[in-house]
């Protein structure tokens, strides 16, 4: 059989074409494994960015507005934190709970306790009580200070596990202005959507009464909606910050300076 030299030339071509592929491949497995080998099996075992960068405020499908003492200041959360006065701490040897009204009232009067209507801002797949639309019996959503997945069932144990942090804390708030508010005011401010988040009950325990002095959530990623939320809060009721505190969140807000600050509605 005869080949002409013009098809002997063709397969050759088709040879070092096949040759030259194989080599590119094998070049980039090669690199491949030296990578892996080198820097990037510490990367990949590196734990992703997790959890939400920020957190629910208001539903007006539902909720109705909470009034608070001063609008709050739009725009960056590090001018907010400027307009804040700087105040050491005042005592809190006078503080109780009842200062700030009984717990979980139905302050914007939609017909639900302001516990039930935190859970249903922040949950997802939330199922009712049976025979009300008020009472919240289950859900899940992703947990902001800890980043979790958490599954939400009420009972008399089950609950602790899902509680309702006050961004602010009621005795910091104490300590840092409220005293001077009215009962009413006070009132508003623990019970105002602003200044609420459904969180992780152990987080919540261990925070306290902290400040961002002393306390920051687990989960990088919601903290510059954290300390915003709080500025916001604070500038809405007339509450200062120490000075510890302001260096705090400006170190936080330092990774973020075009954060704003977090509107009510």
């Amino acid at each position: 059989m005869t080949v002409s030299w013009s098809a002997y030339r063709r397969a050759r071509r088709r040879s070092r074409q096949a040759w030259t592929l194989l080599a590119l491949a094998a070049v980039s497995v090669v690199a491949g494994l030296l990578w892996f080998f080198t820097a990037g099996q510490f990367a990949a075992a590196e734990p992703t960015a997790a959890g939400p960068s920020e957190a629910p405020v208001f539903d007006p499908a539902w909720m109705k507005p909470v009034v608070a003492v001063n609008h709050i200041p739009e725009g960056r959360a590090l001018d907010a934190l400027e307009l804040l006065a700087v105040k050491g701490r005042a005592g809190k040897d006078n503080y109780h709970r009842e200062a700030f009204g009984q717990a979980w009232l139905d302050v914007d009067r939609n017909g639900c306790d302001t516990r039930n209507d935190i859970l249903r801002r922040d949950l997802a797949g939330v199922v009712f009580t049976e025979g009300s639309n008020c009472g919240i019996a289950a859900g899940r959503f992703h947990e902001p200070y800890t980043a979790q997945h958490v599954d939400f069932r009420r009972g008399s144990e089950s609950s602790r596990a899902v509680q309702i942090d006050h961004v602010v804390a009621l005795a910091d708030a104490w300590q840092k202005g409220a005293q001077h508010l009215t009962p009413s005011q006070r009132q508003s401010l623990a019970n105002d959507p602003l200044n609420l988040i459904a969180a992780d009950g152990p987080a919540n325990q261990q925070k306290g009464a902290a400040d961002a002095a002393t306390w920051l959530p687990k989960n990088k990623t919601i903290r510059c909606h954290y300390v915003a939320r709080q500025i916001s809060v604070k500038a809405a009721y007339s509450l200062w910050v120490t000075e510890a505190e302001k260096d705090a969140m400006r170190r936080v807000l330092g990774s973020c300076p075009d954060q704003q600050t977090v509107m009510a509605r």
